[in-house]
């Protein structure tokens, strides 16, 4: 059995704020850390409230927070982001 891998959890909320124009670059964003081996995985929640990404080969909390401080639901205030370690099994 191999290192266990550690993943962040980010956990993205919509706010009142929330518009549908963010949603192309913030998939541009996704794609982009997927490219770079950092996205595992994505997904919306059903009742369109927010989503979720898990970022993988990320040094630290502290790293992956920046890395969420960049997507474009952050910057634009549209959705509030928060990233835990995530400890899976």
């Amino acid at each position: 059995m191999g290192s266990p891998v550690t993943r962040y959890l980010v956990l993205a909320m919509r706010t009142a704020r929330f518009e549908e124009s963010v949603i192309a670059p913030h998939l541009e964003f996704l794609q982009q850390l997927r490219e770079a081996g950092q996205l595992e995985m994505t997904g919306g929640f059903s009742d369109k409230s927010g989503g979720a990404y898990v970022l993988i080969n990320v040094a630290s909390l502290a790293e992956a927070q920046a890395i969420a401080a960049r997507d474009p639901l952050a910057i634009t205030g549209t959705s509030e982001l928060t990233v835990h370690e995530w400890n899976t099994r």
